[in-house]
């Protein structure tokens, strides 16, 4: 397996790979690789020549910075895990020298509002991080194909805002959300949850299929004050937001339109932040 922690290499290893014949297919991660990470990387070894994932825990997407110190990082760990899927998948570790040249800053980006939507308005300058991040993965890259997981659903939109926006030449593939047996939505922050918080845990994705349940037949407000009721009777819980928005446009909803819509959640358990959604209809 190569693993490349040089940008200036990785463009070197890949320009073999750049015929119409060929096609590279991207997973970028921050690491701490689970089965939601694999099954996107398992699509991306299907459906291109070649796949690269990228390790990097981007520091300016964090607000917080004691949720950046806390990330967990498992570079050893995931590298077993991506030679288990194929020896041949490239893999880019960079150092945060390396990625931002010495001056680790974002560029402030519009995405037409999809920004300043649920993630946007509780964690400011987030997406100017991830998309500053990802332009620069993007160009390192160069892939034809880069896989998102439904999960992180803002910003996957955002990501496709991103390349319309900039006349990217990728095709963005938004991945269903992997789920733990009890529901729960996989993610790497789960590593800080003991075995009994998982499970308590699951009752997030509980509450968002009562909500689809009652989407057909009751209003948005009515829907908005269950959740926010039902977190209420677990103190073990806080809520940042419940959000009924449009797929399109992130906004939150107040009335049903002839719209795709999802409903969206953040809460806090233990001191880890779990967001998670749910498609509507």
């Amino acid at each position: 397996m190569l693993i490349f922690n040089n940008k200036a290499d990785l463009r070197s290893h890949l320009s073999r790979y750049t015929s119409k014949d060929s096609s590279i297919g991207f997973v970028p991660t921050m690491g701490a690789l689970h089965r939601g990470h694999l099954s996107l990387l398992e699509q991306s070894v299907k459906e291109n020549t070649i796949t690269v994932i990228s390790i990097f825990v981007n520091p300016t997407q964090f607000n917080n910075p004691d949720d950046l110190k806390k990330y967990p990082r498992t570079l050893e760990a995931d590298v077993v895990k991506i030679e288990a899927i194929s020896k041949d998948i490239v893999v880019f570790a960079p150092s945060v020298n390396e990625m931002y040249d010495g001056n680790a800053q974002s560029v402030s980006f519009s995405f037409d509002g999809l920004e300043n939507q649920m993630e946007g308005s509780h964690r400011p300058g987030h997406f100017d991080g991830v998309g500053t991040i990802v332009k620069k993965l993007f160009e390192y890259v160069q892939p034809t194909n880069a896989y998102f997981g439904e999960k992180d659903f803002q910003q996957l939109q955002i990501v496709k805002k991103l390349v319309v926006k900039n006349n990217i030449p990728v095709n963005v593939v938004g991945c269903p959300i992997t789920r733990e047996s009890n529901g729960l939505a996989m993610s790497s922050r789960n590593q800080r949850l003991t075995e009994a918080e998982r499970e308590i845990a699951s009752f997030i994705y509980k509450t968002l299929i009562v909500a689809k349940d009652q989407f057909a037949n009751n209003k948005i407000d009515y829907i908005k004050q269950y959740v926010i009721e039902a977190f209420k009777a677990r103190p073990e819980f806080e809520l940042e937001y419940f959000e009924i928005a449009a797929e399109d446009d992130l906004i939150s909803a107040t009335l049903k339109e002839d719209k795709k819509y999802r409903a969206f959640i953040a809460v806090m358990l233990s001191n880890v932040r779990l967001i998670d959604n749910i498609s509507l209809n």
